[in-house]
């Protein structure tokens, strides 16, 4: 009998940790990235409604980190807090290098709309909670 519990425990421990090898973020929409030699957990968003939308009209913590914007073409781009309730950290990403970094506060803190530009040309940003 204690033979048989402990290899039921056993296999659950090796499921688990497999599981969460394969699944390492809670939230199953987000993926791992590695930034700044940090692993977050982020959504990636890769359409045209989801670059608008972003991570607008959130207003509680996430079981996700952040964000990944993923665009199909190289241009200066540029973001906004508009109902935007997370203070947030911009990378400003040209293929895997970072080139530049921004603060974006939210708009309860700011009062006002209040955009940040990449400066040059990128294909991906990176939106972090903080």
């Amino acid at each position: 009998m204690k033979k048989r519990i402990l290899l039921l425990f056993t296999v659950l421990l090796i499921v688990y940790v497999l599981l969460r090898i394969k699944f390492p973020c809670k939230n199953t929409q987000a993926i791992r990235y590695r930034l700044e030699n940090k692993n977050y957990c982020l959504r990636v968003a890769d359409s045209t409604e989801e670059w608008r939308k972003g991570l607008m009209n959130i207003r509680k913590p996430v079981d996700y980190d952040g964000m990944l914007f993923v665009f199909p073409e190289k241009q200066p781009r540029t973001f906004w807090n508009k109902n935007t309730y997370l203070d947030l950290e911009i990378y400003w990403i040209d293929g895997e290098q970072i080139v530049g970094k921004d603060e974006l506060p939210s708009v309860l803190q700011t009062r006002k709309v209040v955009m940040v530009s990449s400066g040059r040309e990128v294909d991906r940003v990176v939106e972090v909670i903080k």
